[in-house]
């Protein structure tokens, strides 16, 4: 087996890591951090987040360190346990929905995918933007932003402005205001909404404004920006599960504290 380990960077993390390559070793694993076929993410959710932008088309594990570990199947006093499997079992290849984010300029059209979300942000004020659902206008935006989100993302920033969590299954993009503005001018629905798989989402920008766009932990500005369509992405993040770990259960352990593993 081939794999890659990506650390969070701190001391426990790094501890971690240099552990799991001994394990692997003494196993007959191959360390190959070019190409692997395995992805270990040791740390927390944005350190999945990271390995996920360097790796993309592999499947991932995750070893939680951090405060919050979404992504995370194993604790880090479980990793011989997780090793042990990989040695001997096969792994139940979950795939989770991704987004897919097109951002048109004058002089270019760029695409990006996102496991999370996608935020864009007004820089120097408001955010105005015209949000049209598969071709036609849907609502004239203003306001301090909009968070467009995965099954997976949903429960992230998506969460915390009001939106649903959406179980992975239910291949879809969730669309969610931050700070609305509503007046005679500028109207918006005010409340999360989720796009099927085959309907899309285009934001145009209605004046020249400085815009933050966050993709995953990636932040780009620009001042250029003419549209932005999102849609659900044709490919899928892939994690490799060496035993059950259901997704109502990682909700019910993230937000509510109860671990009945």
């Amino acid at each position: 087996m081939k794999y890659a380990v990506i650390d969070r960077g701190d001391s426990l993390s790094r501890t971690l890591a240099e552990k799991f390559h001994t394990l692997a070793a003494e196993r007959g694993f191959t360390r190959n951090d070019e190409a692997p076929e395995i992805v270990i993410s040791i740390g927390g959710d944005g350190t999945l987040l990271l390995a996920f932008h360097k790796y993309v088309n592999v499947a991932f594990v995750g070893v939680h360190t951090g405060h919050l570990g979404f992504y995370a199947d194993w604790q880090a006093d479980e990793l011989e346990d997780l090793v042990a499997m990989m040695a001997h079992e096969t792994p139940r290849i979950v795939r989770y929905p991704l987004a897919e984010i097109e951002l048109e300029t004058p002089t270019e059209t760029r695409h990006y995918i996102a496991l999370n979300e996608f935020t864009l942000k007004g820089v120097d004020g408001t955010l105005v933007a015209q949000i049209n659902i598969n071709d036609e206008m849907f609502e004239m935006f203003r306001g301090d932003g909009i968070v467009i989100s995965t099954p997976s993302g949903s429960t992230a920033y998506n969460k915390s402005l009001g939106g649903a969590l959406v179980h992975p299954s239910i291949e879809s993009l969730q669309i969610a205001e931050i700070a609305s503005i509503n007046n005679r001018v500028y109207r918006t629905l005010g409340s999360s909404m989720l796009l099927p798989k085959h309907h899309h989402c285009d934001i145009l920008s209605k004046k020249e404004q400085r815009l933050q766009l966050t993709i995953d932990h990636l932040s780009i500005t620009r001042i250029d920006i003419r549209s932005i369509r999102c849609n659900v992405s044709s490919r899928k993040v892939s994690f490799a599960r060496y035993r059950p770990f259901p997704f109502w259960n990682r909700v019910r352990e993230a937000f509510l504290g109860y671990d009945v593993r």
